[in-house]
């Protein structure tokens, strides 16, 4: 007899004394439902004659895809147990294999042998889900969907898993807007494994959007409906601004409540509360929401006391609360300027950052307020200084490229010093700004060991930092091609080091950069820059070195010689250095450069035959506190400098104003003094800082010690995007949207001697990820080109607005493309400007 024909008749021998040896749980309407067993069933009663009995052998039957020794541990059967029978052991064993939800049929049969027991496991497995599918939306929304649901192809099919995300199907359109949206469910079963495998369709009817139609508000006496609204920040009735969203989110709708009594509270009524609030349909479309508030009285602030502080006076921590007597009570302010709750701002002044910044890391801030009549409100501050905490060790975790020895330096934070919380907070600008680590992961991990010690950990997140660039633009008639690597984390001194080549030796933060740039026959330029942070590797002073050559000639086809050319050699070395004072974000940079021009037969120019030699040393006096590159919410950015030759024409004894002087001679050493200022500032809008305003300013001048001996070098050009990649006579290209390419520089010269822009732009993130980071951008801009200081004005603009688009990717950088459009005619014409598109690459101050 074969093997279950023994299980068979064992367990009909059994029957005959013992009916119901097989446990058997009917299919539970839900998931939660409990198992009713036959009483009569001996192995489910509590009570009668127990015998124990030793488990010698658990099979698991009508299992494919699980794994039978797991199933066997979770149902708390294990072989060489013994139990007593009959009792609660195996139903509570079949109430286990319920409650993974990944059966539909669920038996436990036994063959007893004398004082052994062998247990069989009969299962059915519910079927697998082969694919997901979605009908009546958009292959995007379906991508969406996969991602948010995390619906995964073989997983078991339930009613719990197909009524979880039929909800959060609806959940997700509701978010939309689409609050009516039904969802419905098709299964099919597939035409390979029919019975064992299905297909589950969503079926899904988004109906039409509804949006909000009208937001009441009741019991409000002090301020009219209207004001009331606009504290609002995403929930908006529908109105004729298209730009403002009208639909009901959830989560927003709560967080704008909160935002209404901050708005009251600001204003002196401190017990104002939202009593009730109902959302009702006004139409398919339309929904209304009513808030019905309870205002109370307008307080004032009678008296201000402080408890508890010894390491600060009262008179400095009052001059910084700046509360007093008959001050209308606002709480939000008030809990600003002493840094608790959630104005606290890490970076900003307050009485919480004098503590912290001492090394008061424990300490606490609690205003107490105690209501004296119907309009009064006494204010005790009461302070728990606790001990000063020293910093016990720093770690740094996360870095695989970056030496430690080079993170560390930038560290603010150092063991035996007092811990300091703007100090924390200046590394992690400085650590966002190596552009080597995420820095929307960089936040430090604080955990004090002791009462006066504490430990800070820099978990960091790694990134592309290496660039490679390919760039074309249209620049004096010809497209231009550019190729370009970037290695921002060289290490010089592991270049002959053996396995250091990966695929080169990197971790200490140098940067090499290597370009070219072609039209393919008559144009070409190379440059080279190497720049390392930290010369020496003890203080955190720069050395730049650079080399550039480029050259235009009349060999227009690849089979001519040139007779003619333009060529330009230069170098350049430059040292730069952190300042201490007036704050660690100045720096400073000198740089001493030498470029020598030579020209053939170049007609198009000033100079037709020669060379001139341009030896000039530049200064730069900056400061940047920007607390991220790529996308900046905070922080300002300002640089000045200024670029001067010698004062050749003061004692070489020419006469520069003769004008049969040959231009070879006029121009054989160059002379000018160039002054550049740039400025930017950043500040986010919103709660959640993705909002930011940047607004820009810049203006340069290139001036000359002898009117008769102006510079036809190092001049400005000014329109479009920067990006034709023809430059040739030292000029620094000035971006300006809305118009094309040197369409602001004065018709009367080539070039420009002064410029001034303005600019402000509104940015909004879409993505901001490691891998890629996308952001929008709505821009006004100004600016103009003068061919001298006496026709400069900083208020004779050319206006433009428009749009963009930026996209950030660690092996490219930044890439981007606007629209805009100018408003006034360029120089020398009569027409707007009008539309135009501009292409971007790179970062731009």
């Amino acid at each position: 007899m074969n093997y279950f024909g023994k299980l068979f008749t064992a367990a009909a021998a059994f029957l005959l004394c013992s009916p119901n040896i097989f446990a058997q749980e009917p299919v539970p309407s839900d998931t939660t439902a409990t198992t009713v067993f036959p009483e009569e069933a001996p192995m489910m009663r509590h009570q009668g004659a127990q015998k124990l009995y030793h488990i010698r052998r658990i099979d698991v039957h009508g299992v494919q895809y699980l794994n039978p020794d797991i199933l066997k541990s979770s149902a708390g059967l294990i072989e060489g147990d013994s139990v007593y029978l009959p009792s609660d052991f195996i139903p509570n064993a079949i109430t286990r294999l319920w409650s993974q939800r990944v059966f539909s049929d669920v038996k436990i049969g036994a063959e007893i042998d004398g004082d052994s027991i062998d247990l069989h496991l009969l299962l059915k497995e519910r079927p697998r889900v082969y694919g997901w599918e979605f009908e009546g939306i958009s292959r995007g929304k379906k991508k969406d969907l996969l991602e948010k649901l995390k619906l995964r192809r073989g997983s078991e099919l339930s009613d719990y898993v197909i009524d979880k995300n039929k909800k959060l199907i609806k959940a997700y359109w509701a978010e939309k807007g689409f609050r009516n949206a039904e969802v419905d469910v098709r299964i099919d079963n597939d035409t390979i494994n029919p019975g064992q495998a299905v297909i589950v369709t969503f079926l899904i009817d988004k109906k039409d959007k509804v949006k909000i139609g009208k937001i009441n508000f009741t019991g409000n006496e002090q301020f009219n409906d209207r004001r009331l609204r606009r504290t609002f920040k995403k929930t908006h009735q529908k109105s004729i601004n298209f730009l403002r969203g009208a639909k009901l989110n959830e989560s927003d709708y709560e967080d704008d409540k909160e935002l209404l009594i901050d708005f009251y509270n600001s204003r002196g009524y401190r017990n104002a509360t939202v009593v009730r609030d109902s959302i009702y349909p006004i139409s398919e479309k339309r929904i209304g929401i009513d808030i019905d508030l309870s205002e109370g009285n307008k307080y004032y602030i009678r008296n201000v006391s402080w408890v508890g502080n010894s390491v600060y006076d009262t008179e400095e921590l009052q001059r910084m609360f700046a509360v007093k007597t008959g001050d209308t009570y606002d709480k939000k302010s008030m809990h600003k300027r002493l840094g608790i709750g959630k104005e606290t701002d890490p970076e900003a002044m307050s009485v919480s950052s004098l503590y912290q910044n001492e090394g008061y890391l424990m300490s606490q801030i609690e205003p107490a307020e105690t209501i004296i009549g119907p309009d009064s409100i006494d204010i005790e501050v009461k302070i728990f200084e606790g001990k000063q905490f020293t910093i016990n060790e720093v770690g740094i975790t996360g870095n695989q490229r970056v030496d430690d020895e080079v993170i560390r330096r930038e560290l603010y934070t150092r063991p035996g010093e007092l811990y300091n919380r703007s100090l924390l907070m200046q590394t992690i600008r400085t650590l966002g700004s190596m552009g080597h680590f995420n820095p929307e992961a960089i936040m430090p991990d604080i955990k004090p060991v002791s009462n006066e010690l504490v430990n800070v950990n820099w978990p960091l997140e790694e990134q592309a930092s290496d660039q490679f660039n390919v760039a074309g633009g249209w620049g004096s008639g010809t497209f231009v091609g550019s190729v370009g690597i970037t290695l921002n984390n060289l290490s010089i001194k592991n270049m002959f080091k053996k396995g250091a080549w990966r695929p080169y030796p990197m971790g200490q933060n140098q940067r090499l950069s290597l370009s070219a740039q072609t039209n393919g026959t008559y144009y070409k330029a190379f440059a080279f820059s190497f720049t390392d942070p930290w010369l020496g590797g003890r203080k955190p002073n720069s050395f730049t070195l650079g080399a550039h050559f480029s050259e235009q000639n009349n060999a227009y086809y690849v089979w001519q010689k040139s007779t003619q050319y333009f060529r330009t050699y230069g170098v350049s070395a430059g040292l730069g250095k952190r300042l201490n004072w007036p704050d660690p974000y100045f720096t400073f940079y000198a740089e001493a450069s030498y470029e020598r021009y030579s020209l053939k037969d170049w007609y198009s120019f000033v100079m037709t035959n020669g060379s001139a030699n341009l030896l000039s040393l530049k200064l730069v006096f900056a400061r940047n506190s920007v607390d991220q590159p790529i996308y900046p919410r905070r922080g300002s950015e300002f640089s000045a400098s200024v670029q001067a030759t010698l004062p050749y024409s003061l004692w070489d004894g020419k006469d520069y104003s003769d004008q049969s002087m040959s231009e070879q001679e006029r121009y054989r050493w160059i002379e000018f003094h160039k002054w550049q200022f740039k400025a930017q500032w950043f500040q986010a809008l919103t709660r959640n800082s993705n909002l930011v305003l940047m607004v820009k300013a810049e203006m340069g001048f290139l001036g000359s010690y002898n009117k008769h001996k102006v510079s036809p070098f190092e001049r400005f050009e000014v329109g479009g995007d920067g990006m034709t990649g023809y430059n040739i006579y030292g000029i620094d290209i000035i971006s300006m949207r809305g118009y094309e390419d040197g369409a602001l520089d004065p018709v009367s010269n080539n070039y420009a001697c002064a410029y001034n822009k303005y600019t402000a732009e509104l940015r909004y993130p879409i993505i901001l990820k490691p891998s890629s980071q996308i952001y929008v951008l709505g821009f006004l801009e100004g600016g103009n080109a003068f061919e001298s200081w006496k026709t400069f004005s900083p208020f004779r603009i050319k206006r433009s607005a428009g749009f963009g688009v930026r996209l950030y990717l660690p092996v490219v950088g930044m890439l981007g493309i606007d629209w805009g459009y100018g408003f006034d005619p360029p120089a020398g014409s009569t027409t707007k400007s009008g539309s135009q598109f501009h292409f971007v690459m790179g970062q731009q101050f």
